[in-house]
């Protein structure tokens, strides 16, 4: 066999580990931003069409004056502002506005205005790790049931579940780092753009377990070794390709879709690029860890399981 993959994995594993690592820090130290989405508050989004929109300090200065300490201003292409702040109301938004146009002498347009309570943003974040701990839950029991007929198909299911955990935390670290430097908040797109990650993650785990529970019925006498690292070469024509054709949309769409939908866009190339490495070089691999007890290996000096692929 030409490609040796598995052979690898611990370097794998420790790549996973590098790019992980470094996030979850960022989250301890700096936390997530949450929108409105999460937490009561107004959003709204105004155009000025006099050709030049006031600068991010003048429009914390003017909802100062309206009694709204630190509301998070985003400028957009277009002279498009976005603000961020506390629970307003229709008629103080409407005096707000009035101000813009007194005060920076250009006629204003409001985009977008809208006003979510804390009520709404407990039943979003609630909802959402309901939706996590479901999905888990619902691949761990089908790969378990589908996969059935092999040895050990409970492993299957722990196996993709711990690639979309990668998965996830990849995302949530890139999050962070978004957060801190370019002030981008966790918002309802967030969560679809992760919600739609773990489903390609997933999608694409279960191809190459499908093969390798083909290869695992045929080729009864071969190491498990062999057989993943058979079914992960079969199957990488297919990862590639359909990995570079979702990128290659979501890249155009980055560049020409507009700063609206950029940040969703921007999480969804990251998690499709950590979904297809983590379905290529930890789903597998970890199974092969498994199946070969490999932990037994790893405080014996240099003897670690890399051993039996030789």
């Amino acid at each position: 066999m030409k490609i040796n993959i598995i052979k690898h994995r611990y370097w794998y594993f420790l790549g996973s580990l590098l790019i992980i690592i470094p996030g979850l820090i960022g989250l301890a130290l700096w936390g997530l931003p949450l929108s409105i989405d999460f937490t009561s508050g107004s959003l709204l989004e105004v155009q000025f069409e006099s050709g030049k929109a006031p600068q991010p300090a003048e429009m914390v200065a003017l909802y100062g004056d309206f009694g709204f300490d630190s509301p998070r201003v985003q400028t957009a292409e277009n002279n498009i502002i976005i603000i961020r702040s506390k629970d307003m109301q229709q008629e103080t938004k409407q005096a707000i506005v009035s101000e813009m146009e007194t005060r920076f002498n250009s006629k204003v347009t409001v985009n977008r205005f809208d006003t979510v309570g804390p009520t709404v943003g407990a039943q979003v974040t609630q909802r959402a790790f309901i939706a996590v701990c479901l999905a888990a839950l619902g691949i761990l029991v089908y790969i378990t049931f589908a996969f059935r007929k092999v040895n050990h198909a409970f492993r299957y299911g722990v196996a993709a579940i711990i690639a979309m955990i990668h998965d996830i935390l990849v995302v949530i670290g890139a999050q962070v780092f978004l957060s801190h430097y370019l002030g981008w908040e966790v918002d309802s797109l967030f969560l679809t753009a992760l919600l739609t990650v773990i489903g390609f993650s997933v999608h694409d785990t279960i191809v190459v377990f499908d093969r390798l529970r083909e290869n695992s019925l045929i080729y009864r006498r071969v190491s498990f070794e062999k057989i993943a690292n058979h079914s992960i070469v079969q199957t990488l024509d297919r990862s590639i390709m359909t990995t570079f054709t979702v990128l290659l949309v979501l890249f155009i769409l980055a560049l020409f879709g507009g700063v609206t939908i950029r940040h969703f866009v921007l999480i969804l190339l990251i998690g499709i690029l950590s979904g297809a490495y983590s379905s290529i070089f930890n789903a597998s691999p970890i199974l092969v860890v498994w199946e070969n007890r490999e932990w037994k290996t790893w405080f014996r000096g240099k003897k670690t399981a890399e051993s039996s692929a030789q």
